[in-house]
C-alpha cells in the first residue's frame, strides 16, 4: 500500500476495482465514507452492486474477469484526450512508447462490449480518474484472484504512472490486506522468493549476509507456493508438510482435489488455534496462542509495525508460535535460544533495511511505517516521494486474457466467490461466534431476478450450484447486486463449502487460484426449510 489509511479522507477521486471494502476491510470502508462526506468523486469497477457501487458516481459493472480490457481502454481514452501527465512520463519513468502502442488497440467500444458496460461510462470513469486532484486506487481480491492477477497489478500501476497520481500524499496504488498481519507475514519473508524486507534468495550477497548471521549456508534454489505444495504432494514429490494458521483444505480451490493430495503426504503436521479441517487429516496437532494470549508485532495494510500485547494465559498446553518453532527447530539439530518475541525482532531488523530503524521501544504506542531504515529516521506516510525504489517506474504493456474458463452451453453462468461482513475467509474464528451465527450462518448464492425467474428459482428457496468440479446446494438470494449471466458467493461454510466448486487454474506468477471467474450452471433445488 503506497500511502496511509489517514491520507483516504483526502482523496479526491477514489477508484475502486476488485475490492468490496466496506465489508472486507471496514475500518477503511468507513474512511471511504469520509472522503465521500467531504465530496470525493467515486468510480468503483465490481461486477456486484455493493454498498459503495451504489453511491458510485460512476459504477462500472464489467463481466468478472474482464479488469484488464476494461483497464486499456481506459487507458486509450486517456491518451486520446491528453489527459496523462507527460512530465511525470518523462522524469520518472521509462518503457511509455509500449504501453502508448498496446493500448491503441483496446478501443472504447470494444471494451464496452468485452465487459459489457456502457461506453460513456467507460470514458467518464477515466476522466474523473485522470483529472482528481489527486486521485488513489484501491483494489483486492477482485484483482489478483485471476489467472491474470498479477497482469492486472501491472496495469493498474501503469494507470497510476500514465496519470502521475502516484508518490504523492493521498494518490497512489494500494492494495489492501484482508487479515490484521497479512502484510507482516509477507514482510518477514512469507514468501517463496525472498527472506524479510523481500530481500531476493537468488541475490548472493542477501544470501551471504543472513548465512553469515544464522551460522548456516543459505539454499540456491527458491521455494515453493501453497499450490505447488498441494500438487506436489498429489504427485508423490512432497512427503511431509507443515501447515502453519493456514487451513488449505477449505482455502483452496477445487477442495476434493485438495483433500485427495494432501491424504497422499506421509507426514502432515498443523499448528492452529482451532481443529481446522486440515487439521483433521494431520497426523500431529501443535496447539498454538492466539493474538490475545501473546507478544510480538503486527504490520497492518498501511505498512505500519505496531506491537502486541499478552492480556490473558493461553488454555491448556496451547504456546504462542515462535515457542513451538524454536522448539521444533532445536529437536531438528538447529538450536534457537530466543528468549522474548523482541528478540527475534531485534535480529530480523538488523537483518532488514526497511525495517533497521525500529525496535519494541520505538513503536510501542502507535508503531512506524516502514520503509524506517535509521533510528533516527520517523517511517514513510507514502511511498515513491520523488523516485521509485527502482529508480524509474517500468511500464509494461499488458494483453488482455480471458478467464481458464468462460460460460458455455452446458455451464451457461459466470460464478464469482468473495467475502461478506460478518465473516471472515473460511470461517475458522469468525463462525465459532453465536452472535455473528445468528447473522449469517449458512452459505447462499446471489442471483439476478431475469435468471432466477426463467429458472424457476424462488429468493430464499434453494438452488444447486454445479461446476466441473462438483455441485452443492445453498440458499437463493435473488436480487440486482449481481448482473444477469453471473452468480456470487462467498465460502465461509464447510458444511456447503463454496471452494468445492471453484477452479484450480493459476496465476502463472504468483501461483493464486482464480475464484473470481468460473463456468457455472444454477437449478432449482426445493422451497426453503424457514
Amino acid at each position: 500500500m503506497t500511502n496511509s489509511i489517514g491520507e483516504i479522507k483526502d482523496v479526491q477521486t477514489l477508484f475502486i476495482i476488485g475490492s468490496n471494502a466496506t465489508e472486507a476491510h471496514p475500518i477503511i470502508g468507513l474512511e471511504m465514507k469520509k472522503a465521500l462526506r467531504r465530496g470525493a468523486r467515486l468510480v468503483v469497477c465490481d461486477p456486484r452492486r455493493t454498498w459503495l457501487a451504489c453511491r458510485a458516481d460512476v459504477h462500472l459493472q464489467h463481466l468478472p474477469g474482464t479488469d484488464n480490457f476494461l483497464l486499456n481502454a481506459m487507458m486509450n481514452h486517456i491518451l486520446e484526450k491528453g489527459l496523462h501527465d507527460p512530465s511525470f512520463i518523462e522524469e520518472r519513468c521509462e518503457g511509455f512508447e509500449d504501453v502508448a502502442s498496446n493500448v491503441k488497440s483496446y478501443a472504447v467500444e470494444d471494451a464496452a462490449r468485452v465487459c459489457g458496460v456502457p461506453a460513456d461510462d467507460i470514458r467518464r470513469a477515466a476522466e474523473m480518474y485522470a483529472q482528481g486532484s489527486p486521485s488513489a486506487i484501491f483494489y483486492t481480491l477482485g484483482i489478483t484472484e485471476h489467472v491474470c492477477g498479477t497482469e492486472n497489478v501491472r496495469n493498474l500501476a501503469n494507470l497510476a504512472m500514465l496519470c502521475g497520481q502516484i508518490g504523492k500524499r493521498s494518490s497512489g496504488l494500494n492494495p489492501l490486506r484482508g487479515q490484521n498481519n497479512v502484510q507482516g507475514a509477507c514482510d518477514m519473508g512469507a514468501i517463496h522468493s525472498v527472506y524479510s524486507g523481500y530481500q531476493r534468495a537468488s541475490d548472493p550477497a542477501v544470501r551471504e549476509k543472513f548465512s553469515k548471521a544464522w551460522g548456516v549456508e543459505m539454499p540456491t534454489n527458491v521455494g515453493w507456493r501453497v499450490t505447488d505444495f498441494i500438487e506436489k504432494a498429489g504427485e508423490g514429490t512432497l512427503k511431509a508438510l507443515y501447515a502453519m494458521g493456514e487451513d488449505p483444505v477449505l482455502s483452496e480451490p477445487h477442495q476434493s482435489k485438495v483433500t485427495e493430495c494432501l491424504a497422499k503426504l506421509e507426514f502432515l503436521v498443523v499448528q492452529e488455534i482451532f481443529v481446522s479441517e486440515t487439521a483433521r487429516l494431520a497426523d500431529v496437532v501443535l496447539p498454538a496462542a492466539c493474538w490475545a494470549e501473546k507478544d510480538g508485532t503486527f504490520t497492518n495494510t498501511e505498512r505500519r509495525v505496531q506491537r502486541v500485547r499478552k492480556a490473558v494465559e493461553p488454555p491448556d498446553q496451547a504456546r504462542s508460535d515462535w515457542r513451538i518453532l524454536c522448539d521444533v527447530s532445536t529437536a531438528m539439530g538447529y538450536p534457537m535460544g530466543y528468549t522474548h518475541p523482541s528478540d527475534v525482532f531485534d535480529e530480523m531488523a538488523a537483518l532488514t533495511p526497511s525495517y533497521a530503524g525500529m525496535s519494541y521501544e520505538r513503536i510501542d504506542e502507535v508503531g512506524l511505517q516502514w520503509p524506517c531504515p535509521t533510528t533516527h529516521h520517523p517511517g514513510t506516510v507514502f511511498l515513491h516521494e520523488g523516485r521509485f525504489t527502482r529508480g524509474k517506474g517500468a511500464f509494461a504493456p499488458m494483453q488482455f486474457r480471458p478467464p481458464a474458463e468462460v460460460p458455455d452451453e452446458d455451464y451457461p453462468f459466470v460464478l464469482s466467490t468473495g467475502r461478506t461482513l460478518y465473516h471472515y475467509n473460511v470461517g475458522n474464528m469468525t463462525r465459532k461466534s453465536p452472535t455473528i451465527r445468528q447473522k449469517e450462518d449458512r452459505n447462499f448464492v446471489e442471483i439476478h431476478p431475469s435468471d432466477a425467474d426463467r429458472l424457476g428459482i424462488a429468493d430464499g428457496g434453494f438452488a444447486r450450484v454445479t461446476t466441473r468440479r462438483g455441485s452443492i446446494v445453498v440458499q437463493a438470494r435473488v436480487g440486482d447486486r449481481v448482473r444477469a449471466g453471473v452468480l456470487w458467493m462467498p465460502f465461509h461454510f464447510v458444511e456447503a463449502s463454496t471452494n468445492y466448486l471453484t477452479n484450480d487454474a493459476f496465476d502463472n506468477i504468483t501461483r493464486t487460484g482464480e475464484y473470481k471467474a468460473c463456468a457455472a450452471k444454477v437449478e432449482p433445488a426445493g422451497p426453503s426449510a424457514d
